[in-house]
């Protein structure tokens, strides 16, 4: 039987998949299902969680034979490398991963007999990302900083506009900061004019970030809006009571 094969942005709903101890005829003619689904699907590996099944189980090709690893477990891993990659839950998407080159590995058979094998190159890679899943873990959740960000740019996600609005005020409140260190080298005329209206700009952006929040939930209380706006008003009122004291005192 033809799985269905998960891809995003539905969740797989499996965050770890516990090890196999009933090695019985259900689990066997799940690990058909398995590499049957791989078949139709053209892949050269395909793992439980991928069709949303708890299973430790990851079915794999080589030398055109689909095999089977219960319970796999990575236990030596050596040579990190970059590899560029493609997974069926992210249909057309690459990434760029940190991997290993060579890999150790201790899984089951049908009769719950343990084995191990050393496997290089390609195939560690795959092995890898398809291990990664029975971990619950996929490119956004391994990837960090500048990558995930990149690989978010290629799925289409947009910062939120919270974001947007809180880089805007903190810009607006260096630049404020900026101004009041140049005037102790060269003197700005009307430089508390300026912090005064600069002032209303992050109080102004942050009341329009409480009505765009408003336009875009639906809802007037969403809790990060209105964190993000204390934060900043708080920022502002430092800022603030620092450049009175500097210029006044």
């Amino acid at each position: 039987m033809i799985l269905p094969i998960i891809t995003y942005p539905t969740p797989t709903g499996v965050e770890y998949a516990p090890d196999v101890r009933d090695f019985d005829e259900e689990l066997f003619t799940f690990i058909d299902n398995l590499k049957e689904t791989a078949v139709s699907a053209s892949l050269d590996a395909l793992s439980a969680p991928q069709v949303g099944s708890y299973y430790n189980v990851v079915v794999y090709r080589e030398e055109n034979e689909f095999k089977e690893l219960i319970n796999p477990k990575i236990i030596k891993k050596e040579n990190e490398i970059l590899t560029t990659e493609y997974t069926s839950y992210f249909p057309n998407i690459s990434a760029d991963m940190k991997r290993y080159e060579s890999i150790t590995l201790i899984y089951e058979d049908r009769a719950g007999e343990q084995h191990s094998m050393q496997v290089d190159g390609a195939l560690s890679i795959l092995l890898q990302r398809k291990i990664d899943y029975l971990y619950g873990a996929n490119f956004l959740v391994l990837l960090k900083d500048k990558e995930r960000e990149l690989f978010e740019r290629k799925l289409g996600f947009k910062k939120p506009f919270q974001e947007i609005f809180f880089k805007l005020s903190n810009s607006i409140m260096i630049g404020m900061l900026l101004a009041l260190v140049v005037s102790f080298l060269t003197p700005i005329q009307n430089l508390w004019q300026y912090l005064i209206y600069s002032s209303f700009s992050v109080i102004g952006i942050n009341i329009f970030s409480i009505f765009y929040s408003r336009y875009k939930s639906k809802h007037w209380f969403n809790l990060t809006t209105y964190g993000f706006v204390a934060l900043n008003l708080v920022r502002l009122s430092l800022v603030m009571l620092i450049s009175w004291f500097i210029l006044f005192f």
